[in-house]
Parts: C-alpha cells; structure tokens; sequence
C-alpha cells in the first residue's frame, strides 16, 4: 500500500466527518416519508476518532487492513469497533454486523453513499 492508495481514502473519510448531523430531510430522490426529524433519530456520541476508525473499517478488507492503514494495532480497532457496537446498542441501535454498522453510518450521517 503506498501513499497514493491512502489519499483517496483519506479525503473521503474527511469529507464524511464534515458532514456528521441528523438528517433533517429526505436525501435526495428518495420519497418523502425518508424524511427524518432531529428530535426522531437518536445518534451515539462517537468522537471524532471512532468515526474515523469505523469508516477506514469498513472500506478494508480487515480488522488487520484498517490498523495498517490507521497506524495503529488490529487489537485497537477491535475496542474502539466494540465500543461503536456499544453505544449503538445503549442507545436500543444495535449493530451487531459490519453491515449494520454500515447502515447505521449512513443513517447517522457519517458518511454517504456517494462516497461508497
């Protein structure tokens, strides 16, 4: 993996941690009933850096790949990914798959599927 593989990768998680809010509006082209009101979705509170290391988790391939890509050990994306699984489930979220943590990052306004 070189510099120029991470750029890309970089710049959309940036861009995804712009636009972290909830969802006032139906996202585009979708119907009406989309719409999500601030008062009706209750989101964790996932700092800056959970938000970074669920999104580079979920464009690798493994645990061991966004580590990597992070500089930091496998062991330590495995907490901060449990801790993710945590609060969505205090929150009655759970997520207890990549594909729901997927969804619930849509959702949530982490990231966006323009950038998948």
């Amino acid at each position: 993996m070189t510099v120029a593989d991470i750029r890309p990768m970089a710049a959309s998680i940036d861009a995804s941690l712009a636009v972290v809010g909830p969802a006032t509006k139906a996202p585009l082209g979708a119907p009406a009933y989309f719409a999500v009101a601030d008062t009706a979705t209750v989101r964790p509170s996932l700092s800056r850096r959970e938000v970074e290391v669920l999104l580079a988790w979920l464009v690798a391939d493994s645990k061991e790949d966004a580590a990597a890509r992070l500089f930091i050990s496998a062991s330590t994306v495995s907490t901060h990914i449990s801790r993710i699984r945590a609060k969505y489930g205090a929150i009655g979220r759970p997520a207890p798959t990549k594909a729901h943590l997927l969804a619930r990052a849509l959702q949530d306004g982490f990231t966006t599927l323009d950038v998948w």
